[in-house]
């Protein structure tokens, strides 16, 4: 990462995701992206600072097998829908190192701002239009400077945030 001052709490690396087991690859809680994305992903961090917050990346780069562990798990708990609705991929952008989970912080505390659901949520609710007050403005906050860089949202999550380059390459290494 190109920002040593961005928050990493890699999800898939603990116990504190949605299968409650250490994805297969993440070794360790280090956030990678292609150079352009973490390059754009810096220039986001930057620009929040002054608004006194910055970001937390909950997954980045991610190993193929930790993918394939997800389509796994939704087959072991019988949940297809999973797949079919959207809320897990099969083929992943993170797995070219183009894709970014993450929400804002308060600097001053390193709180989360309040986003109406936690990351991870499979529901209509966690889609990034579908919140009310507070946690619309922290969503429209965040989607506005992650746009102004060059991500695009996944309307379904909040949280995911896509980067775009010629020719990507998907690549399965482990996060040490």
């Amino acid at each position: 990462m190109l920002d040593s001052n961005i928050v990493v709490d890699l999800r898939y690396a603990t116990t504190n995701n949605f299968t409650g087991a250490p994805l297969p690859g993440y070794l360790g809680n280090r956030a990678f992206l292609r150079r352009e994305a973490a390059a754009a992903l810096a220039r986001v961090q930057r620009d929040l600072r002054p608004q006194g917050l910055g970001l937390k990346i909950f997954d980045a780069y991610r190993p193929v097998r930790a993918t394939l562990a997800m389509v796994d798990w939704t087959e072991r708990v019988h949940r297809p829908d999973l797949l079919k609705e959207g809320y897990i991929a099969s083929r992943s952008r993170h797995n070219l190192g183009l894709a970014v989970d993450l929400t804002l912080i308060d600097l001053v505390s390193g709180r989360e701002l309040e986003m109406g659901t936690p990351f991870d949520t499979f529901s209509p609710a966690a889609h990034t239009a579908n919140a009310m007050g507070q946690a619309a403005a922290n969503r429209q906050r965040l989607k506005a400077a992650m746009e102004r860089e060059g991500f695009t949202n996944y309307d379904q999550e909040w949280w995911h945030y896509t980067f775009d380059v010629p020719n990507p390459v998907r690549f399965d290494r482990v996060i040490r």
